[in-house]
Parts: C-alpha cells; structure tokens; sequence
C-alpha cells in the first residue's frame, strides 16, 4: 500500500469516526428529547387528574352542612336559614329547606330547631310545602321545639313559613307581615298605537293570551284573575290563623298586605317575643348552633342561576312580599 492510499484510508476513517460520533450525538439528543416529552406527557396527565379532582369536589360541593361534625351525646340547637326567594332550585326553595329540617329533626342530640328567615317571599306552593312539612315533622316529634326567628324580614310566603312554628321571635326593628297576593303586569297598548306598532296575536285557546301586555285588558279575564288572588289569598290567610290561633290580634288590617316592625307586629301577635338564634338556643339550654342548612356545591348554585329565573319572575310577581333594596 503506498503512502498516499495509507493517508486516505486514515482520512476515511477519521471521517467514519466523526460521522458515527455525529450520529451518537443526534441518537443521544432524540432519546433525551423524548424522556423529557415523556416526563412533561407524565406531569400534564397528573396535572389534570388533580385538577379535575378537584373541580369534581368543588361542583359537587357538600350538601351536609358541618352537622356531621357534631358529637354525639352533646345537646344542640340545630340551625336551619331560609334566605332570599322561595322558589324551586334557590336556597330558600322547598326542597333545600325541608331537607335541613328533616335532617334536624332526625338527629338524637337536637334540643330545639332555630329556622331562620330572610325572606321576600316567594311562589305559594313552595311555601305552603314548607309549612305542611314544619306541622308535620313536629307532631312527629313533639319533645322538639321549632322556632322560627325573623331576621331583617320576612314577607308574605317567608311570613306564611314563619307561621307553621311553635313560637316567632323577631328584633324590634324586623319587618314583617305582608300577607297577601299580588300580580302585576304592564300595558303597552297606547305606546304601540303611538309609534304605529301592530299587535298580531295568535293562540288556541280564548283566554290563552290573558294578562298579554300587549292587548287591551278584558274585563272577564281581569275578574277570573282577581278571584284566583282572592282563593290563594284565603289559602294563606288560614294557615296564618291555623299556625298562630288566638294569639292574633282582631285587627281589619292584619291580612291587607300591610308591612310592620317587629315592635308592632308583637301587639298584633304575628310574633311572640323578640329574640335571635343565640337567645332561642339558650331558651333550649342548648347554646352550641349546629347548622343543618344543606350546602349546594357550585354546579347546583351555577344550575339554579340559570334555570329558575323564570321562577324567581314568577315570584316576584306572584306571592312576593315588597323589596326593599
């Protein structure tokens, strides 16, 4: 082999060497590239268990309250709230309220039942639910006392509540009462003659378009309308006298809608005494407040937002007590 061939095959090797190490680098490079895919692939399915875990927690929320956490053997006031409308899916709707009641009532350290009410009122049913169910589980438990304890306020349906408890207390400055039922509705007949609009109506059914406010009003109609008020406003002015007997006063004015302070509501005996949570629970000689209101988790809360704000019109129109805000 001469010399010239001997330096080109050292040339050639050389050049092989280079080129194998070239391609251990890349072979080296692509392995750890995909360890480090792998690892984040790894990391990122972890991530989103956990965090759909979590999100699974939070809109499956928990619906006990913290009544689990009480000890046995220790007498306590169990706490149920009503807070805003009565009305299907909202906190204060039947369902969610008489689920805590049956939950107090059921517990064997249950000295007494605080249920209370901020409330604006609400649709009938739900609130006459509410108050068949109170006379109900307390003559099923007749050594457990149930109060109702009237925050800020308590109109109309959250009075019609109230009146199903064994006693009412109230603060002085409480606003109550309303006990009545109402409709509204607008007209917009002028304004559409006014700006040239026509109404064009369609409906099987003669009386399938009342209260459109767009139409003219019909008398009959109008009168149909105010004899159901006149029939539910009878409905709630019995469960009032059936809930609180002769402690009423006799007053023309009691079952107009009127509103009163909870000083005046004492003489009038919509109450019995004026009081809070913290007084009542004493009165039970139980002072540890359990609350036994059941907690929506946030796909419920999500849920009842947007699927019963037919209902909270509903309510506001029919059955709701004044808003005052």
């Amino acid at each position: 082999m001469t010399e010239q061939e001997s330096d080109t095959r050292a040339s050639r090797d050389k050049t092989d060497q280079q080129s194998h190490k070239v391609v251990d680098r890349l072979v080296f490079a692509a392995l750890t590239e995909q360890r480090r895919a792998r690892r984040w692939r790894v990391f990122f399915m972890l991530f989103f268990v956990g965090y759909l875990s979590v999100v699974t927690v939070i809109l499956l929320g928990d619906r006990a309250g913290d009544a689990a956490s009480v000890a046995d053997g220790e007498k306590h006031t169990a706490l149920v709230t009503l807070n805003g409308l009565i009305a299907p899916g909202q906190g204060g709707g039947a369902d969610n309220i008489i689920d805590g009641l049956r939950a107090a009532f059921e517990h064997d350290d249950t000295a007494g039942i605080v249920l209370e009410i901020n409330s604006q009122g609400g649709l009938p049913v739900q609130a006459a639910d509410i108050y068949d169910e109170i006379r109900r589980l307390r003559q099923d438990n007749p050594d457990i006392p149930l109060y109702a304890v009237i925050g800020d306020s308590a109109f109309s349906g959250g009075y019609f509540v109230a009146a199903a408890a064994d006693r009412i207390y109230a603060n002085k400055s409480s606003l109550l009462g309303s006990i009545g039922v109402r409709m509204g509705s607008f007209g917009f007949v002028d304004l559409m003659q006014k700006v040239g609009v026509e109404r064009r109506l369609l409906t099987a059914g003669e009386n399938k378009g009342l209260l459109d406010p767009f139409s003219p009003p019909d008398p009959e109609v109008n009168a149909h309308i105010q004899s159901m008020l006149q029939e539910v406003h009878r409905h709630f002015i019995d469960a009032v006298k059936q809930g609180r007997g002769d402690r009423l006063a006799q007053d023309d004015e009691l079952f107009s809608g009127l509103i009163w302070s909870g000083e005046r509501a004492l003489a009038l005996g919509l109450i019995d005494d004026f009081g809070n949570r913290r007084s009542v629970a004493r009165e039970f000689e139980a002072e540890e407040i359990v609350d036994f209101t059941p907690k929506p988790g946030l796909l419920s809360r999500i849920a009842s937002q947007v699927g019963s704000s037919a209902g909270q019109r509903i309510g506001e129109i029919l059955f709701g007590g004044p808003a005052l805000r």
